[in-house]
């Protein structure tokens, strides 16, 4: 949702009118414009029905905080944009100063243009000399969805720019927390804790969103879980540095709030400049998490650019032949993906100059001629006459000090200080704010997708930027490095409109709203362990919809954990993203061929319903059994998994709810194929699980459930519901 400068549609609100009401999918937002400062937010949350003007003064009315002793004459509220200058204690939204002045600025409003489903608001401080423009409101999906952008009015003196968060507030309710935390092969792992006086401080200083990012920041109701309480949820849509927090204050309303995270002197406007923060987005729910997740699923989703033809399924050959590149052997590998139905293959790490380990090369961005003579064109015709798609491995950002590259220009490395910063995986970062390091990047990936059929790029990113500084001086430069990220995207996505591009940063490490504007999905991580990509996958998903998270099948003992799953565990895991095989399939046994070409059609058959449905994960009670699913929007079909994480609490596990299906239809499940039976089963195999399966209403499956077979840990079944 862009917000119109110009538009029939746009009004100005009279003195009367200053409460503005926003409604979208069952959410209203509720702004409060009296008086002459930035705007409140008088409710977030769910819809409030069609309320007149008197009666949204009455809402004012009954919500206002009362004087109370030891306080100000005027209680402070916070507002979209909290300021210093109005009482406020808490966080405030701006800062910054000019030489130690006009530190605590504080805007008088001087326009707010509305449309229904946005608002615009322009500020001024006159004595700080600094003018703003707040846009806020609902996308389609009921996604609050707000940015400011802060200028420097003064004709002669800079302004040094500290830092710029929005703030929403959150209701008295709204008593936990819930973020992630993580790192690399574990990414995105949950954490809860009371929502208690004081700050709740998320900071990301590694250059990008990072494996331990809190992805979305959720405060809800006491308890609350994936289909229960009411919940809200910030996610900065950055892939640099960031802060998020949530605050609780004696003196106002919980609120949480984000941005960018900037670095000393990393912004400093000069006169008539102007600095715009990244969007920040807002998702309310009065049905858990489940439907939190559903707002950012539908918005991403209904975007010109969301990929909208099916999934091609992924054969990626890292865990296959690492550095080992060879011509017979890698066609040999595409002839036996393709037999299992693979539609895409990639090849990883390796190719270009220098390559033969992960210490030197990166930079050359050259074919390398002793491994590929002939060039990449004999391993692309051969895919491509298999029927399937050709994608590459890449990193961009990144150089070894060993490559002819760095030799070349030491001073294309981001540096600060007078030092080069200490080596991280035999790499450093390529200064792409270095007009010449952009565009020789530029030109060499050009060169690439130009001369080669190349659909697809797997954009890796594998060091965190420390001591990131642009040559001579030194000066910060992750807020420009991310910019030029984006902006190198953009520029090869024009030349190369069909090109489609991962994004991956040692495995999950870069999961954003802002990335996904320029890439087609994530690898959310370098893991394949089955046990640990529910839990990455699961939470993952809190933000994205299957559709755009990669999820391999990886060999039988995990390359990362040395753990070993049967085939069924891995698949059944994979199956419910951007399916891919990340597996020397030579080494694999023809039976194991057959079965994975099984799972392979399976998705293929399902993908229409998982690529587009409502996801939905069951609160169970029994921490050892997750169990998960896909619903279609009309509620005509879907798909479940029920996974057995480790040894059940109980003998008997009990039943298994199945959430979100319609109570009026009438539902036939059964087990599904190739996933109907699993070690221990024999041990308890309750009557549905049988190859007839059952019939039942949806209100029965969700109020009553079915019961839950006996599982051996690391295993599971699938269910498939189809409507009567």
């Amino acid at each position: 949702m862009r917000l119109p400068k110009e538009s029939p549609s746009v009004t100005t609100p009279t003195a009367a009118e200053r409460l503005i009401h926003l409604r979208a999918a069952g959410v209203s937002l509720v702004l409060d414009l009296r008086g002459t400062g930035l705007p409140t937010v008088l409710h977030w949350g769910a819809d409030l029905g069609d309320l007149t003007q008197d009666e949204l003064s009455q809402l004012a009315e009954a919500v206002t905080m009362p004087n109370m002793p030891g306080f100000d004459d005027v209680v402070p509220r916070v507002a979209l944009l909290p300021e210093h200058g109005t009482g406020w204690p808490g966080q405030p939204g701006l800062t910054g100063h000019r030489q130690g002045a006009d530190w605590s600025p504080l805007f008088t409003r001087d326009s707010v243009e509305a449309d229904g489903l946005s608002v615009r608001i322009r500020a001024t401080d006159e004595a700080a000399r600094l003018s703003l423009v707040l846009e806020a409101g609902l996308t389609p999906s009921g996604l609050v969805r707000m940015r400011a952008t802060v200028r420097n009015d003064d004709t002669e003196r800079p302004y040094t720019l500290d830092g710029l968060m929005l703030a929403l507030p959150v209701p008295d309710s709204a008593t936990e927390l819930l973020d992630l935390t993580g790192r690399w092969c574990r990414e995105r792992s949950p954490q809860r804790h009371p929502f208690n006086a004081g700050t709740w401080l998320r900071e990301t200083r590694s250059g990008r969103t990072g494996p331990d990012a809190a992805l979305v920041l959720t405060a809800g109701t006491p308890g609350f879980g994936f289909g229960t309480g009411e919940v809200w949820g910030l996610h900065l849509a950055w892939s640099g540095n960031h802060r998020i927090l949530a605050e609780r204050l004696p003196a106002g309303r919980p609120t949480l709030a984000a941005g960018e995270l900037l670095l000393p002197g990393e912004v400093i406007l000069g006169p008539g400049e102007e600095y715009t923060g990244p969007w920040l987005y807002g998702s309310h729910s009065d049905r858990g998490l489940d439907g939190l997740s559903a707002r950012f699923h539908d918005h991403l989703r209904s975007r010109p650019g969301h990929p909208h033809r099916p999934r091609p399924v992924v054969l990626n050959t890292w865990e296959a032949v690492y550095f080992d590149h060879d011509l017979d052997k890698l066609t040999h590998l595409a002839d036996l993906g393709a037999q299992v139905g693979v539609e895409r293959f990639v090849l990883d790490d390796g190719w270009f100059r220098h390559r033969r380990d992960d210490r030197s090369g990166l930079g050359d961005w050259y074919v390398d001629e002793t491994v590929w003579p002939d060039g990449l064109g004999p391993l692309i015709d051969h895919v491509r006459a298999l029927g399937m798609e050709f994608g590459l491995w890449v990193e961009p950002e990144m150089v070894n000090p060993d490559s002819d590259l760095a030799r070349a220009h030491p001073e294309w490395i981001l540096a600060t200080g007078g030092r080069t910063p200490a080596d991280r995986r035999s790499q450093q970062v390529l200064d792409l704010t270095h007009p010449e390091a952009y565009a020789y990047i530029l030109q060499r990936l050009d060169a690439l997708l130009t001369e080669y059929d190349i659909a697809y790029l797997k954009w890796d990113h594998n060091r965190e930027l420390v001591d990131a500084g642009h040559s001579p001086d030194g000066e910060p430069a992750v807020h420009r490095q991310t910019l030029a990220v984006y902006a190198l995207l953009d520029e090869l996505r024009a030349r190369h409109p069909d090109l489609e591009i991962e994004s991956c940063a040692s495995g999950g490490g870069r999961v954003d709203l802002a990335i996904l504007e320029r890439t087609d999905r994530v690898w959310a991580s370098d893991c394949n362990d089955a046990l640990e990509r529910q839990s990455i996958n699961r939470w993952t998903q809190l933000l994205l919809p299957p559709e755009l998270v990669g999820s391999h099948i990886g060999a039988a003992r995990s390359h990362t954990t040395g753990r070993t799953h049967d085939l069924t565990f891995r698949a059944g895991t994979a199956l419910f993203g951007h399916l891919g095989i990340e597996w020397g399939l030579t080494r694999a046994s023809e039976s194991e061929r057959a079965e994975l070409a099984r799972w392979v059609a399976l998705h293929k058959q399902l993908r229409g319903l998982l690529h587009t449905g409502r996801v939905v994960r069951v609160d169970h009670p029994d921490p050892a059994l997750w169990a998960h699913g896909v619903i279609s929007h009309d509620r005509t079909e879907a798909v479940f998994a029920l996974a057995s994480m480790a040894t059940p609490v109980a003998a008997h596990p009990g039943t298994l709810r199945l959430p979100g299906l319609d109570p009026n239809t009438t539902y036939h499940l059964r087990p599904l194929p190739p996933a109907d039976q699993a070690p221990g089963m024999e041990r308890g195999t309750p009557a549905w699980c049988t190859k007839d399966g059952i019939t039942l209403p949806g209100s029965v499956l969700e109020r009553i459930g079915i019961r839950i077979p006996t599982l051996h840990p690391e295993q599971l079944i699938l269910l498939h519901l189809t409507s009567r």
